[in-house]
Formats: structure tokens, C-alpha cells, sequence
């Protein structure tokens, strides 16, 4: 009897201590003594995945993607040709346009341990979101955020699956120098994705020799007030090109207010990026006044070849389930990415599972909740596969809905390639495309692909296009300015050579060879250009002319007149105009008559020429003389002979060497 009892206790203590074991450490969960406790799941592949899913619903980019990832998540779980069986699960998180919404929706969205997420559309979400991914190892792969800096190695969880900005503010400095222009006015959303955007346009423009004259920027909830001031604005300056990148919701109050304020006419050029098109595309009809503020306008949108895949993705859009009260929103290239990001991250699961990736979390000691906080960060875990699922996207290379799906080594989409769009009548006219091979052409981008790159001036093509004010003439892209001040020319105030250009008490301060071509050229003209002379140096020495040249470029001043001279160095930094005079290194030699005579070619030979010539033959002679005597009978015989025999033979050996 006592040792059954003994027997229970043994047991009753076992299970006493087994429950208090199973209450500290929860099955499945085991300490570790390093900064991470790890969750191991089974090595068998799971039934179902989450993915979720971060954007604006409702916005003209959202209600575009909603239904076409939802789509692709049916397509995905209905192929059996993917994922040997395994569900996707798709969470979806409203961002509602807020950078603090969106963080908390996305930390609510990585407490169901979801292993990637789609979107955002925004680059200012995208960039703090980035920073929560990056914490928990979670690949984000966005179909809208098109800031370029977000590119950068800061962010290496972020993918995008949609072209850069960067190749867009490229595109449409190729259009800017294709016509001639110089200078644009930038209006742009003053956030992330405006500034970012804008920047790398500066840049493109300068390496064309263009520029950025003035950058308009406002907030994303101006009213109709402060736009009408900022155009006001910009229509008193110089350019008339203006470049507008802005967010598609709000974006058309920029071209309502310009009707308005009639610069929507002849001489103005506009050029919008792909938010216009985007936004027109989304809609199933677009009413007839807002196609006609429109008129003129070149946009850009994303060119995505027209393939089978495309054409059946398109055909079944109007029947998609998932449009419901949203069945109004139309079709646009952002549907296409989005749509292409689920099958993106389904064939990157599919590739991380067969290579034997487990699906496991772990957690993060330094998450955790500080006293009395109720954010629940000790919920987040880490994805432990996050940096191989990451690799795995980056090797990714299969034909979506919206072309070719690849990575380059800077994590940009392969084949960038845009449609160059003109807005006439009730829609669009495509005039060109533009692709990061090729550049400007009328010619599709995959068809050039086989050949060799050209971006030569030649090789740039795109058909007429018809600008505000319904015409076909290439704007100008300036006017002057009712504001503005006249042009800057500087003078070398020089000490020597003052007939080209030099100081004077005239009005205008200056005279000159040089000053009055200048002045010819500006009377033909047909409008008044106001300038002032300034004059460049103290005229007690010679200025620099590398200086002057450098301060026209760093435009200190806005044009130079004088004996400036062309040279490479300085045609890499500003323009010249064709030479108006000659000049160049010359020989000065004084020149007189001389007689003709039939013995001039003897006038070289010297005497001292003459008897070393004499001596020359008659010693070739006498070697052969001496060679040929005692076998040729032609050099024998009286002394006279062969005195005479030497000399001839000498005189035709010498004009034979020098034959």
C-alpha cells in the first residue's frame, strides 16, 4: 500500500511540475540566451499563407488595385500549377492617404504574421511603413510608390513592382530637349513624391542643358485659392513650359484653374506625368468639360505591351465580383502591377518552399511595451525567412499581365518604358513612346529590344502633335516676362584690342566692333529684348575669359558679347553663335617680284654642291673601272678611253641612285 502511494505522489508531483512548465513556457515557445526567442513551426508546408495588403481604398489608385489583387489571389489559390496546394490568405488595411493611419494599420497587419505585403500606393506611406518592415524582415512590395529615393539601400525590404520616377523625370527631359526648350516650371504635391520626383527632373533637364527656372510647389489640400495665386504666379515669368506632378485625386484642379485664368491657350505647353492618364483611364466616361480644360496637354503612361496575358486580363475587368459599389472605377495601368504583385509574391513562396524556407516567426526582445502602453509591440514578430523569401523575389523573372517581370541589380523593373500620350478631342492620341534603351521613338519599345541601343539626336522620333490653342506649332516656350528684368550681357573690359568691344560714356556704356553685330542681330527680331551691358574687368588688365564664360554658365549673367573665342572647354558649358569673323594663326612675309628664268632649278646647287657631285661620280667610276677592267674589254685600250669611259659611267651610275 505504501508504495502505491508513494507511486501517486510521484506522479501527482510530475504532473504539478509538467503544468506549472507547460504555464511559463507555452508549447512551441523555448528560451533562448540570445536577443531572440524563436517560434519553430513543423517543417511541412502550411495549408494557408497570410499576405496582406496596404493602400487607399478609396482613391483612384485603390479602387483600381483592390480588385485586381483580390483577383489575383483567386487566380493564384485556383492554379494548381502553384503553390502544390497551399492558400493565399489576403489581409487588406485601409491607409486612408495618412501616414500615422497607415502605421498603425500596418502593425496591426504584421501581428497575423503575414509574410509580404502589397502596396502602398503612396511614397509617403511607403516610407515609414519601410521602416517596420525592415524591423520584422517582411518584403513590401508596392505597385504605386514611385519616389525614387525610396530605391536606396535604406530600405532594403522594399520592392518595387512598378517603374521608377526616375526613368519618368527622364522621359520627359527627352521631350524638353526633343523640342528645343530650355527652361521649365515645375508644379508639383509638396510631399515625398513631389520633391523626390522633381529632383531627379533638375537633374535629368541639366545634363540636357536645361533647367528648373522656378519650382511651384503646394500642398496636397490646398484650395482652389492658393492654386489660382500660384499660377498667377507663374504665368508672370519667362517659361511657358510647365511640368505637373501631382497626385491623381486632386490634380485636375490645376488645369480648371488654368482655364480659368486663360492659360490654356496658344503658347503654353503642358506636360503631365502619369497621374493624368491614370486618372482619365480609371474613369468608364469622362465628362466633356473635363476633356476640354485638357485640351493640348502631353502626358505619360506606362506602357505595358499588349500580350495575350494582357488582352484576357482586360477582357474579364468589367465582371470582376470584387468591383461591387466600386464597379465605376475603370481600368489603369496600376490595376496591372498590382495584379502582377500577388503573382510575384506567389511565385517567390512557391520557389521559397521547394527550396526547403520554413515559414517561421520569431520575437524580438527589443520590441516590447514600455509601463502602461498599449501599443502591444511584444505581439510583432519577425519573419526568420524574410531575407531568403527576399532574395527569391529578386531572382524572380516570369511574364505578367503587364509585361516582363525582373529586377535589375539596382532593384529596378527591367524594360522601363512609358507611352507618350496627346489629349485631344474626347481622348488621347498616342505620339511616341519612351523606353530606358531606346528613348524617344514611334516604333513599339520590345521591338527594339533585338537591336542595338540608339539614343542619338537622329534616331529621336515622335508624330506632331496638336497643342493648346488647337494648333500644330511647336510652342516656343517663353515669352517675356511682365515682371522681368532685361538681360545681363557682360563686356570684357579689356586693356588691348578696344576696337572689339570696350568701355564708352554712351547711354549703353559700351562700343565696339562686336557691340554693334550684336546690335544688328537683336533690331531683327521681331519683339523688343531689353538688356543692359555690364562690363567684365577693371580694364587695368585682360579679364578671364574661362571666368567669364564660367559665371554665363553659373548664370551670374545671362549672355556674354565679344571677341570671345570658341574652344572645347567652353562649349561644354554654354552656347555659342556662329563666328561673325574669321580668325585664326597666320604667316606674314614680304613678298616681291622676281624675273622668270629657265635656269632657276640650278639656283640650290652651291659650288661646294657642285664639286662634291663631280667627286661623287667620278669615284663610282673608277670602282667600277677597277671591277670591270681585266674582264671587260669595253675598259681597256689607250688611256683617253678609259679616262672617258670612267666618267660617262660614273655620271649615269650617280643619276641612276638618284633616280
Amino acid at each position: 500500500m505504501e508504495e502505491v502511494l508513494l507511486i501517486s505522489r510521484f506522479i501527482t508531483r510530475s504532473l504539478i511540475l509538467l503544468s506549472l512548465w507547460f504555464l511559463c513556457f507555452p508549447p512551441g515557445v523555448v528560451c533562448d540566451t540570445g536577443n531572440v526567442s524563436t517560434s519553430s513551426n513543423s517543417s511541412s508546408k502550411p495549408k494557408v499563407i497570410n499576405i496582406g495588403a496596404l493602400f487607399t481604398l478609396n482613391s483612384v489608385l485603390g479602387e483600381a488595385a483592390k480588385p485586381a489583387i483580390q483577383a489575383a489571389v483567386d487566380d493564384v489559390n485556383s492554379d494548381p500549377t502553384i503553390l502544390n496546394g497551399v492558400q493565399l490568405k489576403l489581409l487588406i488595411s485601409d491607409t486612408n492617404c495618412s501616414g500615422f493611419i497607415g502605421t498603425m494599420e500596418a502593425l496591426q497587419l504584421m501581428e497575423s504574421d503575414v509574410v509580404a505585403a502589397i502596396g502602398p500606393q503612396s511614397s509617403g506611406i511607403a516610407h515609414v511603413i519601410s521602416h517596420v518592415v525592415n524591423e520584422l524582415h517582411v518584403p513590401l512590395l508596392s505597385f504605386g510608390a514611385t519616389d525614387p529615393t525610396l530605391s536606396s539601400m535604406q530600405y532594403p525590404y522594399f520592392l518595387r513592382t512598378t517603374p521608377s520616377d526616375h526613368f519618368q523625370m527622364y522621359a520627359i527631359a527627352d521631350i524638353v530637349d526633343y523640342y528645343g526648350w530650355r527652361e521649365v516650371i515645375a508644379i508639383f504635391v509638396d510631399d515625398d513624391y513631389g520633391r523626390s520626383g522633381i529632383s531627379v527632373l533638375g537633374d535629368a533637364l541639366a545634363k540636357k542643358r536645361a533647367k528648373i527656372s522656378y519650382k511651384a510647389a503646394f500642398s496636397p489640400g490646398d484650395t482652389e485659392s492658393k492654386i489660382n495665386d500660384l499660377l498667377v504666379e507663374v504665368n508672370l515669368m519667362e517659361s511657358r513650359v510647365y511640368v505637373v506632378h501631382v497626385n491623381p485625386d486632386t490634380g485636375l484642379n490645376i488645369f480648371s484653374v488654368a482655364k480659368a485664368l486663360n492659360m490654356m491657350g496658344s503658347g503654353y505647353v503642358w506636360i503631365a506625368t502619369d497621374w493624368l492618364p491614370s486618372y482619365l483611364d480609371s474613369k468608364d466616361a469622362v465628362d466633356s468639360n473635363t476633356m476640354n480644360i485638357l485640351q493640348g496637354v502631353i502626358a505619360l503612361r506606362h506602357y505595358t505591351p499588349d500580350t495575350d496575358l494582357k488582352k484576357s486580363f482586360m477582357s474579364k475587368w468589367n465582371t470582376l465580383k470584387y468591383k461591387g459599389s466600386a464597379g465605376h472605377a475603370g481600368f489603369n495601368s496600376y490595376a496591372l502591377y498590382a495584379y502582377d504583385s500577388v503573382w510575384l509574391a506567389a511565385h517567390a513562396l512557391d520557389g521559397f518552399l521547394n527550396e526547403g524556407g520554413n515559414l517561421s516567426f520569431s520575437y524580438d526582445p527589443k520590441l516590447h511595451d514600455t509601463n502602461g502602453s498599449m501599443l502591444h509591440l511584444a505581439s510583432l514578430r519577425v519573419f526568420n525567412g524574410g531575407e531568403q523569401l527576399l532574395q527569391t523575389l529578386l531572382r524572380m523573372n516570369f511574364t505578367g499581365v503587364s509585361g516582363q517581370i525582373q529586377f535589375d541589380p539596382d532593384k529596378h523593373l527591367v524594360h522601363p518604358a512609358y507611352d507618350v500620350l496627346n489629349i485631344v478631342g474626347t481622348g488621347t492620341r498616342r505620339i511616341g513612346y519612351w523606353s530606358n534603351y531606346s528613348h524617344l521613338s514611334v516604333v513599339p519599345p520590345e521591338s527594339l529590344y533585338t537591336k542595338p541601343p540608339n539614343i542619338s539626336t537622329g534616331s529621336q522620333h515622335l508624330y506632331s502633335v496638336i497643342w493648346p490653342g488647337d494648333t500644330t506649332s511647336t510652342p516656343r516656350g517663353w515669352v517675356f516676362p511682365n515682371n522681368g528684368q532685361p538681360l545681363r550681357i557682360a563686356v570684357p573690359n579689356r586693356v588691348g584690342y578696344k576696337e572689339f568691344a570696350s568701355k564708352d560714356k554712351s547711354p549703353q556704356g559700351v562700343r565696339g566692333y562686336c557691340i554693334d553685330v550684336f546690335e544688328a542681330a537683336i533690331s531683327l527680331l521681331p519683339y523688343a529684348v531689353p538688356h543692359t551691358y555690364m562690363l567684365y574687368g577693371d580694364g587695368k588688365r585682360n579679364p578671364s575669359y574661362n571666368e567669364l564664360v564660367s559665371r554665363v554658365a553659373q548664370n551670374v549673367y545671362d549672355a556674354a558679347v565679344g571677341d570671345i573665342t570658341i574652344v572645347t572647354n567652353r562649349t561644354k558649358i554654354v552656347d555659342f553663335t556662329q563666328p561673325y569673323m574669321e580668325s585664326g594663326l597666320v604667316v606674314v612675309a614680304p613678298v616681291k617680284e622676281a624675273k622668270s628664268n629657265p635656269w632657276a632649278f640650278l639656283k640650290p646647287f652651291t659650288a661646294e654642291m657642285w664639286l662634291v657631285t663631280a667627286m661623287f661620280f667620278l669615284f663610282v667610276g673608277a670602282v667600277v673601272w677597277i671591277l670591270e677592267h681585266r674582264i671587260n674589254s669595253e675598259f681597256r685600250g689607250p688611256p683617253r678611253r678609259q679616262l672617258i669611259t670612267i666618267c660617262w659611267l660614273g655620271f649615269v651610275m650617280t643619276l641612276y641612285g638618284c633616280c
